[in-house]
């Protein structure tokens, strides 16, 4: 007999993954120009030239050798340091490459922190909804017990008497996601500030650190003028999980990193758990050409400009319809309520006249759902119509 828990994750696969291949499907039979595709958030902007640029020059000038062999298990100082330095000149830390562990990508860098902290089979991870389903997965996985907040649909910040009366003895670590995966909405610093004030009052009240697990792959994707709020300087017991699929634009090269601050409660042996998250998974370590480019390439920032315009367009068509949903401040996504009140039906209606949207039941918000607007431009004009007959037909 095999893992009957592994089977259920095999069985039941990623919801925004299925409606990505169905939609894959169709375009197959109709062609791509007659659909709309808001389901899996692939960025559809070029990587910077400076990384291709850095890419074709590794390939072209280094030893073969050098490029494609293992690196370190936390990956290679040159770019644990260059990272450190960024975030120093950025956040006014003081990190060095010791506090990084390269990773492929955020999902690793996850898995790593989660088997970091959870101490024993009662041990339990709390996130706060909307979140990334995978979080549950992850956290089961590898032997914990998962807790869901409810989501906060008026502002989509944290509901803090829903999470305080969540937090138990055996909690050990709580996973945000900011600017947010699906609403597209970033926790503000009173937010942080608040949640930090949390944290320590019941790791003082159980007698052990309840570690904050920030997901950041979206950071750099943030269109105020304000500087998004950097959670590591709010809460010292912080580990960070980031990936450069979303700010770089490169979601099939896995490349990340879990960042351990220095501030941490024994930070070194936080660490160590880290890097023995990642041993017990068999992550061996990160692609080795990808770390050399982000070596050279840590203080390169993307153009996000066409996710600007693309949000700036999506929310004021659909809220002119009569969407309801939270103008998203960074990331590239819209997370917006089903006018019937059930996201399920709504998007499997849309679906048949092929707009393709993720219901929010897979972010553990079933009244709402998430429209990927890392799209085409000329798809986005094309979709409005389309959204304009799903919103008619659930309102009669």
């Amino acid at each position: 007999m095999v893992s009957e828990l592994m089977t259920e994750y095999g069985n039941n696969r990623c919801l925004i993954r299925e409606i990505s291949e169905i939609c894959n499907k169709k375009a197959a039979e109709i062609g791509r120009e007659n659909l709309c595709d808001f389901s899996i958030g692939n960025p559809s902007v070029p990587s910077p030239l400076a990384v291709r640029e850095a890419m074709l020059d590794i390939l072209t000038n280094e030893n073969p050798l050098n490029i494609h062999s293992y690196t370190s298990a936390p990956g290679m100082m040159e770019t644990r340091d260059a990272i450190a330095e960024n975030l120093n000149k950025r956040f006014g830390t003081s990190y060095t490459g010791k506090n990084l562990y390269i990773t492929s990508g955020a999902s690793t860098s996850l898995v790593c922190a989660i088997k970091a902290v959870l101490k024993d089979a009662d041990s339990e991870i709390i996130g706060i909804a909307p979140y990334f389903a995978e979080y549950k997965a992850f956290t089961e996985g590898n032997g914990g017990r998962f807790k869901l907040v409810p989501a906060d649909t008026e502002k989509f910040q944290i509901n803090f008497d829903a999470l305080e009366a969540l937090i138990t003895e055996k909690t050990q670590g709580v996973i945000i996601n900011s600017p947010n995966n699906p609403s597209g909405v970033i926790y503000s610093a009173e937010t942080l500030r608040k949640l930090s004030a949390l944290l320590k009052e019941k790791s003082c009240e159980y007698g052990h650190i309840i570690y904050l697990i920030s997901d950041e792959p979206y950071r750099e994707l943030v269109y105020g003028d304000e500087p998004l709020p950097f959670t590591a300087k709010f809460y010292n017991n912080t580990i960070v999980c980031y990936s450069y699929s979303k700010s770089f634009s490169l979601p099939g090269e896995r490349i990340g990193y879990v960042l351990v601050p220095g501030e941490a409660d024994n930070w070194e042996e936080v660490y160590s758990a880290v890097a023995g998250g990642a041993r017990a998974s068999g992550f061996i370590c990160a692609p080795s050409l990808m770390q050399k480019v982000i070596a050279r390439c840590a203080d390169i920032e993307p153009d996000i400009s066409v996710y600007r315009k693309n949000r700036d367009f999506l929310y004021k068509s659909l809220t002119e319809i009569g969407y309801e949903c939270a103008e998203p401040a960074g990331a590239f996504y819209l997370f917006v309520k089903a006018p019937n009140g059930d996201a399920t039906p709504f998007c499997m209606k849309a679906m048949e006249d092929n707009l393709f949207i993720v219901p929010g039941s897979e972010f553990g918000c079933p009244t709402h759902f998430r429209a990927a607007y890392c799209v085409d431009y000329e798809m986005i004009e094309r979709s409005i119509p389309l959204f304009k007959k799903a919103f008619e037909e659930a309102t009669k």
